[in-house]
């Protein structure tokens, strides 16, 4: 594997000479002597094999190579810096990943803002999403392929908080007969047509769950009821 002939503490440096406008200011901003930035750059220059800075008067101007080399290595310290901050949190507890596992029919919009709730406080923190249906989200804690998960029940030997109640409500074309009956539509209506089920991506307790329906108080609409 290549070794990188230049180090992060070079590019810093470069860094500084640009940002305070010369090499005085650059060892006055770094704590360290002027002969030492101006050997780091002279040092860094040879490495690279292409000019990176000018003297114009008393300030030094980054050459076209140079403004182009810059850019890639202020993202080239962040990463750095990133890197040794995520270390850190490691070292505190933090988990690298988090097995998010979610039933489908939690809301989106619900789950989305919990994330970008969540994204600024995570410290580098992954988070490994997974949607599942039914039994799905039981199963994933019992065989330990989630850390956290979001669906109807609690397994044994689990702790779980209600989050929200959900109402599924059937729906229709507009032109379906269904919406032109004249009244509030009824479980022998429904019966007569056709249902979409949803498979149960559990593999081991799969869960062949019914439903029945309900007259929603609002329009011919019914409402999924579990059974």
């Amino acid at each position: 594997m290549p070794i990188p002939h230049t180090t992060l503490e070079q590019w810093r440096v470069l860094q500084a000479v640009v940002d305070s406008g010369g090499y005085a200011q650059a060892a006055e901003k770094l704590h360290r002597s002027q002969s030492s930035v101006s050997y780091t750059i002279a040092r860094l220059q040879e490495q690279v094999g292409v000019p990176l800075l000018v003297i114009e008067g008393r300030k030094a101007q980054l050459t076209e190579t140079g403004t182009a080399l810059l850019r890639r290595s202020r993202r080239l310290v962040d990463d750095a810096l990133e890197l040794e901050k995520l270390a850190g949190n490691l070292a505190d507890g933090w988990e690298p990943e988090v097995r998010l596992v979610v039933d489908a029919a939690f809301p989106v919009d619900s789950l989305m803002s919990a994330l970008k709730i969540f994204a600024p406080i995570s410290r580098g923190t992954r988070v490994q999403l997974q949607e599942v249906v039914l039994s799905g989200a039981e199963e994933a804690l019992e065989d330990g392929s989630a850390d956290l998960a979001v669906g109807a029940e609690v397994p044994a030997g689990f702790l779980g908080d209600a989050l929200l109640e959900i109402e599924f409500v059937a729906v229709a074309h507009v032109e379906h007969p269904l919406h032109h009956l004249g009244r509030a539509v009824t479980a022998n209506d429904l019966r007569r047509e056709i249902q979409v089920v949803i498979r149960d991506s559990g593999l081991h307790r799969k869960k062949d769950i019914g439903w029945g329906w309900a007259p929603n108080t609002v329009g011919p609409s019914p409402a999924l009821i579990p059974r």
